[in-house]
């Protein structure tokens, strides 16, 4: 089975080709086996490119536990660079299907290979339900979390999966690594969540490590940086444009005023291909 290995902004995935390759029926022990960064390809998870009824393509994602996500704003990119730079569409303005619904986004190119890629992430969910969270209010907006004896004011926000976004002054390898995994799975969180640990450099620019739900930390996370572009606002930090410093590399997020919807853009770009005998 034939593979391509892309990464934005650092976020690393295996993609496979559904149009052309025969995908086995256990999809998640793929992922697991096929992320592998010492027993397989490597990379935060497996993201399958597929035909749609309702898109151009569809994406599904899978994190490198085997789950399931339903979008990741990085993966996207790279599946919208991998549709037009493969031919299966050659459209600088894409629709791309996932589990969080149908994303339109536009493509700038050079010498017809594929850059940057802004995608329209769509509204940000703030109902506690529809996050989903059991934390008091809706919105949940800096609202205090202890656990394990750290004490947290967070902000709760679903960019189509969950995230929890801690506003810290310095996020640290003992707030990201020991406190960002025992948040994912505490019990106030129903189908665990993604952790973003945001330093505030200015209004209009921020610094973001993430913990990622089923993946651990990875060097960037695009819905959590779209969630961390809508918390800033929420709770009076930043303006609704902002430049995110991640791990592995920027991005730019735009809230909308007008239409309420977050645009991010960033790089996309393919790493190499290879054949998978696993």
């Amino acid at each position: 089975m034939r593979f391509t290995k892309m990464q934005g902004a650092g976020n690393d995935y295996v993609y496979i080709n559904g149009f052309q390759e025969s995908l086995p029926d256990d999809l998640n022990r793929l992922a697991i086996s096929i992320s592998d960064r010492h027993f397989g390809v490597g990379g935060d998870g497996m993201i399958l490119i597929l035909p749609s009824t309702k898109a151009d393509a569809k994406m599904r994602m899978f994190n490198s536990d085997g789950s399931e996500s339903e979008m990741c704003g990085n993966g996207i990119r790279c599946v919208a660079k991998y549709v037009y730079d493969h031919g299966i569409c050659k459209r600088t303005n894409l629709k791309i299907e996932t589990g969080a619904g149908v994303l339109s986004l536009d493509l700038l190119c050079h010498n017809d290979r594929v850059e940057q890629v802004t995608v329209d992430m769509g509204e940000p969910i703030l109902e506690s339900a529809r996050i989903p969270t059991l934390l008091d209010g809706s919105p949940v907006v800096n609202r205090t979390l202890e656990i394990d004896g750290t004490t947290l004011q967070v902000t709760c926000v679903s960019m189509g999966n969950p995230h929890c976004v801690c506003f810290v002054p310095k996020a640290t390898d003992e707030l990201v690594l020991g406190i960002g995994p025992k948040i994912e799975k505490d019990p106030r969180f129903p189908k665990r969540t993604n952790v973003e640990f945001v330093e505030i450099i200015s209004p209009t620019e921020v610094r973001q490590r993430t913990w990622e739900r089923g993946s651990g930390e990875t060097l960037a996370c695009g819905t959590g940086a779209s969630a961390v572009c809508v918390a800033g606002v929420l709770t009076g930090r930043t303006e609704r444009k902002i430049l995110n410093h991640l791990t592995g590399g920027d991005l730019i997020l735009n809230w909308q005023e007008k239409n309420n919807h977050v645009f991010m853009t960033g790089p996309a770009v393919e790493v190499f291909s290879g054949q998978w005998h696993g």
